[in-house]
């Protein structure tokens, strides 16, 4: 085992105190450089003054595509869908048929009360018996009253001169008076079942027209100009009054539907201005303007839904083309701003002298505008 010199011990442990007082010493001269540095840095970075631009505030909304006037067909009547009249994608006018639903018993409806009809129609004015009957019976009935009145007058002057008998007297009156009551009653009878026929006749052409519409219902038609852009039935599928046949809309017309929050919707107003981005024209942005507002909100997506038009639409359109839109409701010129995240307690910001309350006015995604409580000069710390 080799020898030492005595001081050796005294030499090594100096040696170590030496070195453990030198790392000590440079990792405290680290520490305090790195430290100078963040807070140059944090310094540098967190603090801002407010900033005059122009300042737009929007609503985001999601948006959808879709042609004007486009309205579900739904049909009248119940029934099985014998054929499908038109094709997607055709271009049809008011009352083109659309869809036709088998109908055997209502074309029987018609027949029978177009046959009711003219039957009605002859009876009242054509050559049928009821009315004949009358019309010879009161020609009968005016020859008597003549004959009658001829011999009740001529017997009255003689019973005047005193010649003939008071029975012969009576007797031709009363068959004078017989005779003029019977042609009274006759003509009575013939206007009356005139009127009865007349009305029959009335009735019959509102069955027949009554029939005629409920045939109608059977063949489902446009109410607009547009194009199908959907049919949802065959041939042979069963019809209801609650599903829809067919969808048809505007051909060349589209209009945005907007859908926008309850908190936003007090903000929107008629002809503001729409930024409108689609998916299908990556990169673009549509200008657009609101063209409806709707009052009702949709319970089930807590949204409103508005209408806006582009003021230069895209050369190819789908319905369904899906995008967002931004509404622009509200821009100022040099406003003072700072960024949002510099915000605290939503209308607070922290100064070297601490919070401070300010007064908000428009705000985006990315600033808001303050409108007092600081000013232009004021130093303005980063929350933390």
């Amino acid at each position: 085992m080799p020898q030492y010199p005595k001081n050796y011990d005294v030499l090594l442990f100096m040696e170590r105190n030496w070195l453990v007082g030198l790392a000590y010493n440079f990792l405290t001269i680290l520490s305090f450089l790195a430290l100078v540095g963040l807070t140059s840095c944090r310094s540098d970075r967190d603090s801002i003054t407010p900033t005059i631009t122009t300042i737009t505030e929007s609503v985001y909304s999601s948006a959808t595509v879709q042609p004007d006037s486009l309205y579900q067909v739904y049909a009248a009547v119940s029934g099985i869908l014998d054929q499908n009249l038109v094709e997607e994608g055709d271009t049809v006018i008011r009352g083109t048929p659309i869809a036709q639903i088998i109908n055997n018993a209502p074309q029987l409806n018609v027949e029978n009360a177009r046959l009711n009809l003219e039957l009605a129609i002859d009876n009242y004015s054509g050559n049928n018996a009821v009315l004949r009957t009358l019309k010879d019976e009161i020609r009968a009935a005016r020859l008597r009253v003549q004959n009658d009145s001829v011999n009740f007058f001529r017997q009255k002057n003689l019973w005047e001169q005193n010649i003939g008998s008071a029975v012969e007297y009576d007797s031709r009156k009363l068959a004078y008076e017989l005779s003029s009551n019977n042609l009274s009653l006759l003509i009575s009878n013939y206007e009356r079942t005139k009127n009865e026929l007349k009305t029959k006749v009335i009735q019959a052409e509102n069955n027949y027209k009554t029939a005629q519409i409920t045939t109608g219902d059977f063949t489902v038609e446009s109410k607009i100009q547009g194009t199908v852009y959907a049919l949802y039935k065959n041939h042979g599928e069963s019809i209801s009054v609650l599903e829809p046949l067919a969808a048809i809309g505007s051909s060349k017309e589209y209009i945005i539907e907007l859908l926008v929050d309850e908190v936003d919707i007090v903000k929107i107003l008629l002809g503001q201005p729409v930024l409108v981005t689609l998916d299908a024209y990556q990169g673009q942005v549509f200008e657009a303007n609101v063209r409806k507002i709707y009052p009702r909100k949709d319970e089930r997506t807590q949204t409103f839904k508005i209408e806006a038009v582009f003021s230069q639409p895209p050369e190819v359109l789908y319905p369904g083309l899906a995008g967002e839109g931004n509404i622009v409701v509200g821009k100022k010129e040099n406003a003072m701003t700072i960024p949002r995240e510099y915000l605290v307690a939503e209308n607070q910001v922290m100064t070297k002298d601490g919070l401070v309350s300010v007064q908000l006015g428009l705000h985006n995604l990315e600033l808001v505008e303050i409108l007092g409580g600081i000013n232009k000069e004021t130093n303005i710390l980063k929350p933390e």
